[in-house]
């Protein structure tokens, strides 16, 4: 028995040492990378800025420790994150540094809004007017990379590469066959004729008022590319309307440099030649590069400021469940922490969102509302600032948008399921008493009643006439200016303007200029809120949460997506202020 107990407890304390060992290392592995993702780093004299378009664009930068781990684990390649903040910093960073010479895009996969897109490539026009050259090279351009790449003084492709270019379509996927298999019925109320987020669970194709809108925006933010590209390869509108009629992205090389959409063929090797020969390097010696992150570890010339203007980001859907969303809680308590500073005298508010919760959007509102008697509050939006994006944004005093930015969507809904087909296909009855005639109220295993339909109607009616409220006082205008261009319509930011929904059209550093305006200060420090997540906050917040994601998002590949918009009929507490987020661009 001694011998069973020492033994046993030789293990027991072998384990022990040999687990604590292995946390041990892990954190000592976790936290060399940490500390060598915080080093500084020097620009070498004549230098090429390096910008990789890959991976995916998001509003700014993280550290994701996980992303190569779990790529590997499961055999996919890994899809980094990009920056937008990162990005539009570095080429500011390589417009004034003089040891950097010029912007070198090498073409990738890079997947991102119309209007974050755009963003870089403005930032790119106005780093040309240092003088200092931008060239781009891509084995394939994507559609949207093209758009930003023609804003480069020369467009490089492999000669056996390809151009997307053939024009915009959009798509949506519906689930009503599915759930109708499963014995789910979407049971819906909403005010917008042209509110569109529920179609997906009770059309099988697009309603006519959502086929008008779609057409309308797409065709707005097709014809922005089109002016854009046409200013950046001086080839006119109509001839490349047409091209994309003929769809290049099956078209030779040689017919993509005869029609002028590139001005040179050369496979990869090739492009370090051609940056040598404009930076007036010998072909022998060597040629210095410096990638995304390790221009982003170099030292802004920021001179410190006492007065500050925040940016304060509002990203993803408003309390949908996500942990990388907007959590109206947490994003009141910073509004308000803003608040108190005595030394922001102004604010930008960056909106990135389709909406969600719009008992949420409601109390981000109130908040900022507050900011507002106490500050100068602008918006900025992102790719979308619509629905409860837009009910959290019409209280500025001034809205900046993006042509292609996605907006307006007011309009409210509530979907509540009836599984009572499920429950008949497993076999599963119920049976209770009650008090009260509506006791047992909006019960998922039934359909409505006539008075449970009139009562959830009525509840969304009062959320619509308090959105509406809200956009009018914003706005300055009467509820039924609003009703004229609400309904649930989506509009782009170069629209929305034209009915009074947006006051500018520009980026996120118009939007800083104005508020400053605003404050009447002209020497400040831009300060964002909230502060970002270190390294190891993000391990320990986010491991769980990854483990599940990643492996889910590897098992399923694409269908991964039905399964998120199933998931999100669970996540519809309350009445919803959400965009039509199901359809697609290419």
């Amino acid at each position: 028995m001694k011998q069973f107990l020492k033994f046993t407890l030789a293990t027991i304390v072998g384990i022990f040492i040999t687990s604590l060992l292995g946390f041990l290392l892990l954190f000592g592995f976790i936290g060399a990378i940490a500390s060598t993702s915080e080093k500084t780093v020097k620009v070498d004299p004549n230098s090429v800025y390096q910008l990789d378009l890959e991976g995916q664009l998001i509003e700014r930068s993280q550290d994701d420790p996980f992303s190569g781990i779990f790529s590997d684990a499961i055999g996919r390649n890994e899809v980094k994150n990009l920056g937008l903040d990162e990005v539009l910093a570095n080429i500011k960073k390589a417009k004034t540094d003089k040891n950097i010479k010029g912007i070198y895009l090498k073409g990738g996969t890079l997947m991102g809004g119309y209007a974050s897109v755009k963003e870089i490539r403005d930032a790119l026009l106005d780093f040309k007017k240092s003088g200092k050259f931008l060239v781009a090279y891509a084995d394939t351009y994507t559609q949207k990379m093209y758009y930003l790449c023609s804003a480069a003084d020369k467009i490089y492709l492999n000669p056996q590469g390809m151009i997307e270019f053939q024009g915009i379509a959009a798509n949506t996927m519906f689930l009503k066959n599915t759930l109708d298999k499963l014995g789910v019925e979407a049971q819906v109320v909403k005010v917008g004729t042209f509110k569109s987020a529920v179609e997906p669970y009770v059309n099988t194709k697009m309603s006519d008022a959502n086929k008008e809108q779609v057409t309308a925006f797409i065709g707005s933010i097709w014809n922005n590319l089109l002016t854009e590209i046409s200013d950046g390869r001086k080839i006119h509108k109509d001839t490349l309307n047409r091209y994309a009629d003929e769809m290049m992205t099956f078209a030779p090389a040689e017919k993509l440099l005869q029609y002028r959409m590139v001005d040179s063929l050369t496979y990869i090797d090739g492009m370090e030649n051609v940056l040598k020969k404009m930076m007036k390097v010998d072909k022998d010696d060597k040629l210095e590069t410096i990638n995304q992150s390790d221009l982003a570890r170099v030292p802004a010339s920021v001179k410190m400021e006492k007065e500050k203007i925040a940016v304060i980001y509002a990203v993803g859907g408003i309390d949908m469940g996500d942990t990388e969303g907007i959590i109206s809680k947490d994003l009141v308590e910073t509004i308000r922490k803003v608040g108190d500073e005595k030394s922001v005298k102004a604010v930008v508010f960056r909106v990135n969102s389709g909406g969600g919760s719009a008992y949420g959007s409601e109390q981000i509102w109130h908040a900022l509302s507050e900011l507002k008697a106490k500050k100068p509050v602008i918006v900025s939006m992102g790719d979308y600032a619509a629905s409860g994006g837009y009910y959290i944004s019409c209280m500025a005093d001034s809205i900046v948008a993006q042509p292609n930015t996605l907006t307006g969507s007011i309009g409210i809904f509530g979907v509540i399921p009836n599984i009572k087909g499920l429950n008949d296909k497993l076999g599963l009855t119920y049976d209770g008493v009650k008090t009260n005639k509506l006791s047992d109220a909006i019960d998922f295993n039934r359909a409505f009643t006539p008075d449970e339909r009139n009562i959830m109607q009525n509840y969304v009616n009062r959320g619509y006439e308090i959105f509406v409220k809200r956009c009018a006082d914003g706005r300055k205008k009467t509820p039924d200016q609003i009703k004229a261009i609400a309904e649930g319509r989506v509009w782009t930011g170069e629209d929305a303007k034209k009915i009074g929904l947006v006051d500018k059209i520009g980026g996120l550093n118009d939007a800083i200029a104005m508020a400053a305006k605003k404050a009447k200060i002209s020497n400040y420090m831009i300060r964002e809120y909230p502060e970002k997540e270190s390294f190891m906050t993000r391990i320990m917040k986010d491991f769980n949460s990854t483990i599940e994601t990643r492996i889910m998002e590897g098992q399923l590949g694409e269908k991964y997506e039905v399964l998120k918009q199933i998931k999100r009929l669970e996540k519809f507490n309350g009445i919803q202020a959400v965009l039509p987020f199901e359809i697609t661009t290419n």
